[in-house]
C-alpha cells in the first residue's frame, strides 16, 4: 500500500458493504413502456428539486480542519478516522450503486435514470469530502481499489428498496441529531465536519424521499394486505436497526469524544426513523416497546462475547452456543407485535397519512 493511503478495514457482518442488483428487472420495473400507468408526475417534481443541487457550493473546506485534525491525539485520533473511514466507505457505494443504476435504467425510465444520476453526483461529493478529511489525519482511502477489490452483495430489487430507504433516512437522523447535539455543546465540537451536516443530511432526506416514490410506485412493496411486504419491512427495519446499535456501541469513545450517550444517541435515532418509516411501510417494529432497547441492550453484550471468541481464536463449535442466542434474541425482536403503518393513499383502510 502506498505511503499514506490507509489500507481498507476488514470486512464483517457490520462493516459498509458494496451492493448490486438485478438491472435487468429493475428496468422492468420502472419502464414507462410496460407500465403505461406508472405516475410520474411525484418524479418529475422529485427530479427538478434535485436539479436545484442546493448542497453545490456547500462543502468547501476551510483552515479549521488541519488545525483541528492535528489538535486531535491519541485514542481520539484513532476512532475519529475509523469514522471518517467507515462513513466514506459508505457514502462511496451509495454513489457506485446510483451511478450503475442512473446509467442503466436511460432507456427504461429517462426521470427515474437521472435522478440515480443526480444521487449517485451527492454521494460522490461526500465521499471525497470525507476522504479529503482523512488527508487531515494523513491519510486517504484508495476509492479505485476499493472498487475493484471489495466484495458486492447482490439484493434484488425489491430488497434494495427496503434498505436503501431505510439507509437514507437514519441517516439523516444521525446527522442532524448529531448536529444539533454539538450546536447546543459547542466546546464538544471536536472537528470541523459536524458543522456540515445540518446541509448534509438534508441530501440524505431528499435520497429517502425519491425510494418512497420508488415504493409507492410498486404497490405491492407497501400494501398492507402483501404478507410478505410485512414480514420484509418488519425485516429490514430491524437488520439496519441492529447494525446501528451494534456498530456504535463497539465505537462507543467516538461518540463519547464528542459528548454523546451511545445508547440515548442511539435510541433517538432509532425510534425517529421508525416514525418516519411507518409512514411508508406497512408494517415497522414497536421500537417502543420497553422491552426492545433491553433485547438490543442483551445483543450488544452477545455481540461483545463473539467479538471476544473471535479475538481468542476459537473455533465454530465453540462459538455456536453464544450465535444461537444471538439468533434466538433476533428472532424474539422480529416476533413481538408490530406496528401497522402504511400510506393512506395505498390502504383504504390506514389511519395515518404520508
Amino acid at each position: 500500500m502506498r505511503s499514506g493511503i490507509k489500507e481498507a478495514a476488514d470486512e464483517n457482518l457490520l462493516t459498509p458493504r458494496f451492493y448490486t442488483t438485478d438491472f435487468d428487472e429493475m428496468e422492468v420495473m420502472v419502464s414507462q413502456t410496460l407500465n403505461p400507468n406508472l405516475d410520474m408526475s411525484e418524479f418529475e417534481a422529485t427530479l427538478k428539486e434535485f436539479q436545484e443541487d442546493y448542497n453545490q457550493k456547500h462543502f468547501v473546506r476551510n483552515d479549521e480542519f488541519k488545525a483541528a485534525a492535528d489538535g486531535i491525539q491519541g485514542p481520539n485520533r484513532k476512532i475519529f478516522i475509523e469514522f471518517l473511514e467507515r462513513s466514506c466507505t459508505a457514502e462511496f457505494s451509495g454513489f457506485l450503486l446510483y451511478k450503475e443504476l442512473g446509467r442503466r435504467l436511460k432507456k427504461a425510465n429517462p426521470v427515474i435514470a437521472e435522478i440515480f444520476t443526480l444521487m449517485s453526483r451527492d454521494e460522490a461529493r461526500h465521499a471525497g469530502f470525507l476522504n479529503k478529511a482523512m488527508s487531515d489525519f494523513n491519510l486517504a482511502l484508495d476509492l479505485g481499489f476499493l472498487t475493484k477489490n471489495r466484495k458486492y452483495t447482490f439484493f434484488k430489487p425489491k430488497f434494495i428498496f427496503y434498505a436503501t430507504y431505510l439507509s437514507e433516512k437514519i441517516g439523516y437522523w444521525r446527522y442532524i441529531s448529531i448536529y444539533r447535539h454539538l450546536q447546543q455543546n459547542p466546546d464538544d465540537q471536536l472537528y470541523p465536519i459536524f458543522k456540515y451536516f445540518e446541509n448534509w443530511c438534508q441530501d440524505e432526506n431528499r435520497h429517502g424521499d425519491f425510494f418512497t416514490a420508488l415504493l409507492k410506485s410498486q404497490k405491492e412493496l407497501v400494501s398492507r394486505n402483501d404478507w410478505q411486504a410485512k414480514i420484509w419491512s418488519r425485516f429490514f427495519c430491524l437488520s439496519v436497526f441492529v447494525t446501528m446499535y451494534l456498530n456504535d456501541h463497539s465505537r462507543s469513545s467516538f461518540y463519547e469524544s464528542i459528548g454523546l450517550d451511545t445508547t440515548k444517541f442511539n435510541q433517538h435515532v432509532i425510534i425517529e426513523t421508525n416514525r418516519t418509516t411507518s409512514r411508508i411501510f406497512p408494517e415497522v417494529i414497536d421500537v417502543e416497546h420497553p422491552d426492545f432497547f433491553k433485547r438490543l441492550d442483551a445483543l450488544v453484550l452477545t455481540n461483545a462475547k463473539l467479538a471476544e471468541l473471535s479475538k481468542a481464536g476459537s473455533s465454530v463449535f465453540q462459538k455456536a452456543p453464544v450465535i444461537a442466542s444471538f439468533a434466538f434474541q433476533l428472532l424474539v425482536i422480529f416476533f413481538m407485535k408490530p406496528v401497522q403503518g402504511g400510506s393512506y393513499e395505498l390502504n383504504d383502510d390506514s389511519q395515518l397519512a404520508y
